[in-house]
């Protein structure tokens, strides 16, 4: 007994073809059978391979989004740290000054 699923029964149809329900059958209606086994494997191959892409698609989305809010953290830190170091060299510049400015102190040694 010949088995045939729906989707093998609904592109038979479109092909306008009835295939016996007993075996064995002609080479003629093999080929047509496999020819619609066939155009199943593909349709289904090609849902997969939409559906992996679209899972890659949404990984880099992902990742990207990810980037990008690192990114925007990584900048505001780089200003935070030139705010920093612009403070900090005016301290030290300003130290230059005052004690470049100072005369310098003399002190005595006692020798025992």
């Amino acid at each position: 007994q010949l088995r045939l699923t729906e989707e093998e029964k609904r592109l038979l149809a479109q092909e306008g073809v009835t295939l016996p329900g007993d075996l064995p059958l002609t080479q003629a209606e093999e080929r047509l059978l496999k020819k619609v086994r066939r155009k199943i494997r593909n349709k289904q191959s090609a849902q997969d391979s939409r559906r992996r892409k679209k899972e890659y698609l949404d990984g880099l989305e992902s990742r990207a989004a990810a980037c990008s809010a690192l990114n925007r953290e990584l900048r505001r830190k780089v200003q935070e740290l030139e705010k920093s170091n612009g403070s900090l060299l005016r301290q030290l510049q300003a130290l230059i000054k005052e004690t470049s400015t100072k005369p310098a102190q003399t002190g005595t040694c006692v020798l025992v």
